[in-house]
């Protein structure tokens, strides 16, 4: 079958909605997590900034946990393929001890549970993504991509409504929940997803680590995947920025309460899904790079709007268009960095795009909150900082070759 005549079959929607249901059970740990725990830790007397730090330890963990994983993956073979054995062992753990988070009466207990839910979610999610890389070819990676954010997007808004209503009977009660629907999430992949048969095994003496992989993708003569990477570090880094600090800068710059922050907040994340799947649907159509360069400008944009903001009605449309462009971006970041690692090492670049977008995620917030407290408590000195970025971003981009970056 021609390239061409390939693009044209009929895209497997049921068999990606059933792989969906590994992100929907891992999305819907999060917002549950993100809720509640900052509100056990406070109780225990901690201090905002040592709230902070705990509240971080899975991004750090991340960093290094998940690019490791991410590569032994690729060399792992069993008769249950390269993945699920990863998403067994990750997932049992981080569930039992996401129960306990809230179950613990001392702080150290708590901690506890907090760090093993964490490296438990780090075992198994860089796994349970490259099956993406594995189970779709290059030119349907982006709807499928797309799809898979739909249901992480569908995860958390299952999340904050059912968790809202269970905890009223009982603290434990969400996360419970939580910890049960992702391991029915997890069981439905392991049982009814079907690993492709695994590329021939590298030798041993040829493996590469995570470090060789590194290595190689800075010292390459195309630097297509280096700069892929810098851009995915750079876009987090401006989005993670303005995520963070959004409620900050409503109730102390606009004058919004915090339950109304929230609720406008929300329409960024549901534009945010709605617009996943077209998004990867026109990465198909015009390519991954078009598309994402696309959100990256319509970013700039939003952001250079942003501050000059004075009210309510000035900010709406400022989400709905950021959740629409954000989706052009992210929906198409993971399968790019496939396009570029080739299917042998789909694993081990499903860690390298973990490490830049955790390495974000905690670098953004920390210097856009150093930039508040240095500028008089001026919030909107994140949506600068975000716009300098995201313009990075956009010049690394447009480095990258076409060739690599075609779905």
């Amino acid at each position: 079958m021609s390239n061409q005549a390939s693009t044209k079959e009929r895209f497997p929607y049921g068999r990606t909605f059933l792989l969906a249901f590994g992100f929907f059970g891992i999305s819907l740990i999060w917002p549950i997590f993100n809720n509640y725990v900052p509100i056990f830790l406070k109780g225990f007397g901690l201090s905002a900034t040592l709230v902070g730090f705990v509240m971080t330890w899975d991004n750090y963990l991340n960093m290094f946990v998940q690019p490791i994983v991410g590569e032994r993956s690729d060399h792992t073979r069993t008769r249950l393929g390269r993945r699920k054995p990863w998403m067994l062992a990750g997932a049992p753990l981080a569930a039992v001890f996401f129960v306990f988070i809230p179950a613990m009466r001392s702080v150290a207990a708590v901690m506890f549970a907090i760090l093993l839910t964490n490296f438990g979610m780090a075992l198994f999610r860089a796994p349970t993504v490259a099956l993406l890389g594995d189970v779709f070819p290059p030119h349907q990676r982006s709807t499928a991509n797309g799809v898979i954010n739909f249901m992480g997007g569908v995860g958390a808004i299952v999340a904050f409504l059912v968790g809202g209503i269970l905890y009223k009977l009982g603290r434990i009660t969400p996360f419970a929940f939580g910890a049960v629907m992702m391991l029915i999430s997890i069981t439905l992949v392991v049982l009814f997803v079907r690993e492709p048969e695994a590329p021939e095994e590298i030798p041993t003496e040829e493996r590469m680590s995570f470090l060789d992989n590194l290595r190689e993708v800075i010292q390459a003569s195309d630097r297509s995947g280096l700069y892929i990477l810098l851009a995915i570090l750079c876009w987090f880094i401006g989005y993670n920025a303005v995520e963070t600090w959004l409620s900050s800068f409503g109730k102390f710059t606009l004058g919004i309460d915090e339950g109304r922050m929230s609720i406008l907040t929300s329409g960024l994340a549901l534009m945010f899904v709605i617009f996943a799947i077209p998004s990867g649907l026109l990465a198909t159509r015009f390519g991954r790079r078009k598309v994402i360069l696309v959100g990256i400008g319509g970013l700039v944009l939003m952001f250079l709007y942003g501050m000059v903001v004075q009210n309510e009605a000035m900010l709406i449309p400022l989400l709905v268009l950021a959740g629409v462009f954000w989706a052009l971006i992210n929906v198409n970041s993971l399968p790019m960095v496939y396009d570029v690692g080739g299917d042998r090492r789909i694993g081990a670049f499903t860690g390298l795009y973990y490490l830049a977008s955790n390495i974000a995620a905690v670098a953004g917030p920390q210097v856009v909150g150093f930039l508040i407290d240095a500028s008089g408590e001026n919030y909107r000195t994140m949506w600068l900082f975000g716009a300098i970025f995201m313009v990075l971003a956009g010049v690394l981009m447009l480095r990258v070759h076409e060739a690599e970056a075609k779905a």
